[in-house]
């Protein structure tokens, strides 16, 4: 009869344990997916300041173009 009890609470303690892995790993699959969103919004970011960086170095070059057609005139 002992030994019965204890396998009661064996299986008591697994499922439980079952049950709580459930829901750590629940949780973390969702902190997953709020990372890999947070993720494409830093990658978006990053294109939109490689984009600009571009654009303002395109802007730079123009101007010491000017810069330099002013001095051999």
């Amino acid at each position: 009869m002992d030994s019965l009890k204890v396998f009661e609470e064996k299986i008591a303690y697994a499922i439980e344990k079952i049950k709580s892995l459930k829901e750590e790993k629940a949780a973390l699959e969702r902190r997953i997916v709020e990372l890999e969103t947070i993720i494409k919004q830093k990658d978006a970011e990053i294109e939109n300041l490689n984009e600009d960086k571009f654009k303002i170095k395109g802007q730079i070059e123009d101007l010491v173009r000017e810069l330099d057609n002013i001095q051999i005139q």
